[in-house]
């Protein structure tokens, strides 16, 4: 029987008692693409922040590969840059994400810290620059740059470290039509490559041509269904 690569059981977790996601089991397997989708406020942001270790469940547990992800787990520095090396995480802001002088010091940031050698940091760099076509980009500073363009250098930066799941909120957000056409087609690409994505969205167009599976929160903040998807082969200028 195949294993998930993650697997949430009875999951709850609560805001200064405001519960923002009540009793969620959910398994993800290696290669798949999961939506996630809801109102606001069903607690989305809230599992994709979960999944990344940013925050921790107040019941229920969370494996990957089968190792429990718990907050006394993630403070041993060796299992929490593993860890963080394995799930790369695109936030809606991609401001938030990006803090060095140039971009190119950007891609070079994860990789500097897993202690890569001068040598495999200038192979990834060079590689993402060329792969997201950024490479004109490559010495002005992250904040002079348009949103499409932060979204490419936020996702070159998570992709150096080469992670096994990526997730993104709202990937679409703030995007001209352009951008949000490349970013469908790339994740296409990583998909077909074998990457573990999930993502949350709002826009039905982007989950039907995306996912696996989708999965519904609802305003009770709870899985209220998981529904099989072929992902649709149309172009993504429907989008």
């Amino acid at each position: 029987m195949k294993k998930p690569i993650i697997s949430l059981n009875d999951i709850c977790f609560a805001y200064e008692g405001v519960v923002a996601l009540r009793h969620v089991t959910l398994d993800i397997y290696r290669g798949e693409t999961i939506v996630l989708q809801g109102d606001n406020g069903c607690g989305k942001s809230t599992l994709l922040k979960l999944l990344n270790g940013l925050i921790f469940p107040e019941v229920g547990t969370y494996q990957l590969d089968e190792m429990a992800i718990t907050e006394k787990a993630l403070k041993n520095a060796r299992f929490s840059k593993r860890f963080h090396q394995r799930i790369g995480f695109i936030f809606q802001d991609a401001d938030v994400q990006l803090f060095c002088g140039s971009v190119e010091e950007e891609i070079q940031f994860g990789p500097v810290q897993m202690g890569l050698s001068e040598t495999e940091i200038h192979r990834r760099t060079e590689d993402l620059l060329h792969l997201l076509n950024i490479e004109h980009l490559r010495k002005r500073a992250p904040y002079h740059l348009s949103g499409g363009e932060k979204r490419k250098v936020a996702i070159a930066c998570i992709l150096s470290m080469n992670p096994d799941v990526l997730v993104l909120d709202e990937p679409l957000a703030g995007l001209d039509q352009k951008s949000q056409v490349w970013l469908i087609d790339f994740l296409r690409q990583l998909h077909q490559a074998g990457k573990t994505l999930i993502l949350s969205t709002h826009n039905e167009a982007l989950a039907k041509l995306l996912a696996d599976r989708l999965v519904y929160l609802n305003d009770n903040h709870e899985i209220e269904s998981i529904v099989e998807n072929k992902p649709n082969k149309a172009t993504a200028d429907c989008v």
